[in-house]
């Protein structure tokens, strides 16, 4: 009888086990993006500039969402105009604070494929049409081991508009969705006659699965290696890290040039017919300079 009374205590045991791990499993499915709202992931990466470091500091990051049913009726609005009024309330349009932790963000740690989530937050289902991105007054670099202010140029806006058409980022779950902003160091950062720095904030967007990379290595390390990746639509830069490798993403389809100009007396070289195809990475191997 003690034997029959444990088996059916284990029974029960098991059932019950079972029961609360298929609701915990259907309601971690069900509540994965409430209804009426989707999930949002920002990246953050980095152009690469000639600096030693960059350092941009983010106050905010907020998105418009136009929730009609045909967005494309908006095609032709004053974009403008809706970034520059965030706070008012206009019919279809949802602005949402993805409340980013403010500060000072080190833009170089970012380069070569390195990247960081910088929001990830829920937001009214439909589609995004801007984000907004405000930056503070604490910007600086640093520049053969020597730090400078970066001022906001006179009159300039505080913030970027980053615009969309609504169907840019990567949906890799239903309801859930990505995209990639990559903060343009070379066309940001500008020096004056006055040879103050400057910052007006350059963004590009891309997703992983709809844009492909290049990869590969350069050395010896002290041939200081810079490297352009162009053809007749799109250019992009990058620095290789302490071990040489380096790698661009956000790359379209197409065929590309890889441009190394040098330094320290060894030549430059190019390698040409780069074939870039969504959402491989290219490899081009290894890069040896020579004197």
């Amino acid at each position: 009888m003690k034997n029959k009374h444990l088996f059916f205590a284990a029974i029960m045991a098991f059932a019950v086990s079972f029961f609360m791990t298929a609701c915990n499993k259907s309601a971690s499915v069900d509540s994965t993006v409430p209804a009426g709202q989707q999930h949002l992931s920002l990246y953050l990466t980095d152009g690469p500039g000639l600096f030693d470091k960059v350092l941009i500091d983010i106050r905010s990051v907020k998105v418009l969402v136009d929730t009609c049913s045909d967005t494309r009726h908006h095609d032709n609005d004053d974009w403008d105009h809706h970034g520059e009024n965030d706070q008012k309330k206009d019919s279809c349009f949802v602005w949402t604070n993805l409340n980013v932790k403010a500060g000072v963000y080190d833009i170089l740690k970012l380069r070569n494929g390195a990247d960081t989530l910088l929001a990830a937050s829920g937001i009214a289902k439909g589609a995004i049409r801007l984000i907004k991105i405000e930056v503070g007054t604490n910007n600086s670099l640093v520049k053969d081991s020597i730090s400078y202010p970066v001022y906001l140029p006179a009159n300039a806006l505080n913030y970027i508009l980053i615009k969309l058409k609504g169907n840019e980022c990567h949906e890799y779950l239903p309801g859930k969705k990505q995209l990639w902003l990559d903060f343009d160091v070379t066309r940001s950062i500008f020096q004056e006659r006055d040879n103050k720095f400057y910052l007006r904030p350059v963004f590009h967007f891309f997703t992983v699965n709809t844009t492909g990379s290049i990869a590969g290595r350069v050395g010896p390390n002290d041939g200081a290696a810079v490297l352009t990746v162009y053809n007749a639509k799109d250019t992009a830069y990058a620095l290789p890290n302490k071990e040489g490798y380096f790698r661009l993403r956000g790359l379209k389809n197409g065929t590309y040039s890889v441009f190394v100009n040098a330094s320290n007396g060894y030549a430059d070289t190019t390698i040409s017919n780069v074939v870039v195809t969504a959402p491989k990475e290219t490899s081009v191997g290894v890069i040896t300079l020579h004197k």
